[in-house]
């Protein structure tokens, strides 16, 4: 195994550069952080990592995350590239949920359902972005209050999350969020990987662990049908390193139900205090590994089964269906409406927090 990491005595603090406007005017910035072997720029409109470089077993970098190089994309176009997401990651079935006895209706994005937050969740919303150097580390911290109603969830929420390279090359997040009503939190990032570089095409050569025994099924609308389905003989055992192609086309109602895999794994870790392994990616071809370790309980798995037709990316090639995938770590989807599930209830007086490592090795 190689391991790049160029530590640096005096890390530099990452500063903002122009990088457009919205419609009303709004400007949006980019910021750049490098660290060990990583570098990586962030957008403060969405929270977006626009890209994230890293070295093959040769030393080569490339970019291994999917994304557009122009501002208007983003804003037109964008399936969540790289996007901070929130208030709710993932589906709310028929964009309602019931919370201490009063129902709450939230804007749908995906048919009837609530997914992603609504239909201007936290992707779509400008951040205040500081950058910062503490010791070896760099990155920015990103802030934003979400008022209360906004989207229709309940309460004024006030939250905080830090991207941070170490100098090992590591990016993590540390999401925190407090609220001065009852509410719903299940915040993640949406990055879409490709880790042979994001101009290179299918992942379906990709080898991916997810330690997990069970998913939770879904039915039409790719909501949770409630139960805990195990792996065991499906396509969706990745218990053990498995191409992410061998099983993707196989005739299990869950696959067509996704076009693909769009699920939630129940990870046999549970909900951790410290980050724990939730997920090993590797690409044969450049050897470039990323493993995972977060706090929560879930991983969505989505192998990118909707890209076609996409504008063209950052390296100047068109997306096609699963050029990239994603590895959202979160609590469960349709959590609010079903109590078996881990909490996303947040309530004054307490602080919703939530932590993702992702670590980059050659090998």
């Amino acid at each position: 195994m190689t391991t790049y990491n160029h530590h640096r005595t005096h890390p530099v603090e990452p500063s903002p550069q122009p990088f457009g406007r919205l419609p009303d005017g709004t400007e949006v910035h980019r910021w750049s952080l490098e660290n060990g072997s990583t570098r990586m720029t962030v957008l403060s409109y969405g929270g977006v990592v626009q890209s994230l470089e890293v070295p093959d077993r040769d030393g080569r970098y490339a970019n291994v995350s999917l994304g557009f190089a122009r501002l208007d994309d983003y804003v037109a176009s964008s399936p969540y590239f790289g996007a901070l997401i929130g208030r709710y990651g993932n589906r709310i079935a028929g964009g309602r949920f019931e919370l201490d006895g009063t129902v709450h209706h939230i804007t749908a994005a995906e048919g009837t359902h609530g997914l992603h937050g609504g239909a201007r969740g936290f992707d779509k919303r400008v951040w205040e972005v500081r950058g910062f150097t503490d010791g070896t580390d760099v990155g920015v911290v990103l802030t934003r209050t979400s008022p209360d109603g906004e989207m229709g969830f309940p309460g004024t929420l006030r939250v905080r999350v830090v991207y941070t390279l170490t100098a090992d090359g590591d990016w993590r997040i540390d999401y925190e969020a407090d609220t001065d009503r009852p509410t719903v939190v299940n915040l993640t990032s949406h990055v879409y990987w490709n880790l042979a570089g994001e101009t290179a095409g299918s992942v379906h050569d990709h080898e991916l662990t997810l330690p997990g025994s069970r998913i939770t099924p879904v039915g039409p609308g790719l909501i949770p049908t409630g139960d805990l389905a195990p792996v065991a003989g499906t396509p969706f055992d990745f218990r053990r390193p498995k191409a992410v192609g061998a099983d993707i086309d196989a005739a299990d109602p869950q696959l067509l139900h996704g076009r693909g895999y769009d699920h939630n794994w129940v990870l046999d870790k549970g909900t951790t205090d410290r980050p724990g392994h939730a997920a090993t990616l590797r690409d044969p071809g450049s050897g470039r590994v990323l493993r995972v370790a977060t706090t929560e309980p879930g991983v969505q798995f989505y192998s990118g089964n909707v890209l076609d037709g996409l504008p063209t990316g950052t390296g100047g090639r068109a997306y096609r269906d699963r050029d990239g995938l994603c590895l959202e770590t979160q609590r469960f989807p349709d959590s609010p409406n079903r109590p078996a599930f881990p909490s996303t209830v947040l309530r004054p007086g307490r602080t919703y927090r939530s932590s993702t490592v992702h670590s980059f090795t050659a090998e």
